[in-house]
């Protein structure tokens, strides 16, 4: 039964520390692979490459169209269902791993120039309680790579101001220590001095930066205050905090530090996702290249 299957596929996700925007993005995939498959008289033990295939063709069929990226993305996720209901004993083979997932466009990462992220941080004023969390929050988003949601889960105690770090848990509850730079320790020690009094209500709330009401922030929260300060600087495009940690990776790669060690801070768990830098690289590279050779 896919009810079954799909509590089962659940449970070991919660198992294994999975997110709960993971699980929820997880359970949303195979939920409609159930369905698909329901309506055709398929029980999860009588699924072959062959339906999966037809599947996959139907999302790219159907209405506008699902994109390589969102077929990949959902084969990715009945990959891991049938590898979880593989060792339960449910089925006997895990019918994806003989899928190829679409091909992906190859999509570079945004960056900003050095200058631009000066510019975002330089303008964000140390004032009031609000820019001076902005300040640190942003801060220390570039200075150690962090995703929003591993900015919003730190606490007061995550920083270490004499070794010079942040303890991050990353995806799948996986703790990490990153360096913090000297610009983003000091930003982060002028909130915590001036402003994160003013922004407590009281209650005993741990989280290193709260909203105007006290509370821990939220992703959003992340989001929408650096969409304001980046419009602020006037740079173009929508700034989001990946656009932080890709420049936080690429720039680090352009001062020459070690893949390996872009790969630690970041918290990848392949070393593949963070080739993707080389690339910006490599592009930034042929660009200087046809600027500024006289035959290119």
């Amino acid at each position: 039964m896919w009810i079954d299957a799909l509590q089962t596929f659940d449970a070991d996700l919660r198992r294994r520390g999975a997110a709960e925007k993971t699980r929820r993005a997880y359970g949303i995939d195979v939920g409609q692979f159930a369905i698909w498959a329901s309506g055709r008289g398929l029980e999860p033990a009588t699924v072959t490459p062959r339906e999966l295939r037809r599947y996959a063709a139907a999302l790219a069929q159907r209405k506008g169209g699902a994109a390589p990226t969102t077929v990949a993305r959902k084969l990715a996720s009945l990959r891991a269902l049938f590898r979880s209901l593989r060792e339960h004993g449910a089925v006997e083979q895990n019918p994806a791993d003989l899928l190829s997932a679409p091909k992906k466009p190859q999509r570079l990462p945004k960056v900003l120039k050095p200058s631009e992220v000066a510019a975002l941080l330089d303008r964000i004023p140390a004032t009031t309680p609000l820019q001076l969390r902005d300040r640190a929050l942003f801060e220390l988003a570039y200075a150690s790579g962090l995703r929003s949601e591993e900015l919003v889960t730190l606490d007061v105690d995550s920083l270490d101001f004499d070794d010079e770090h942040v303890r991050v848990e990353g995806k799948g509850a996986k703790t990490r220590i990153v360096p913090a730079g000297e610009h983003a320790l000091a930003a982060v020690a002028r909130y915590l001095e001036r402003a994160r009094p003013a922004l407590a209500a009281g209650d005993g709330e741990p989280a290193l930066f709260l909203s105007k009401s006290g509370r821990r922030l939220s992703s959003s929260d992340v989001r929408r205050r650096l969409r304001v300060w980046s419009r602020h600087a006037a740079l173009q495009g929508g700034v989001s905090p990946h656009w932080l940690r890709h420049s936080f990776a690429t720039h680090l790669l352009e001062g020459g530090a070690d893949l390996r060690a872009i790969q630690e801070m970041l918290g990848h768990a392949s070393l593949s996702t963070t080739q993707v830098y080389t690339r910006v690289e490599s592009q930034r590279l042929r660009s200087a290249y046809a600027r500024s050779h006289p035959r290119a």
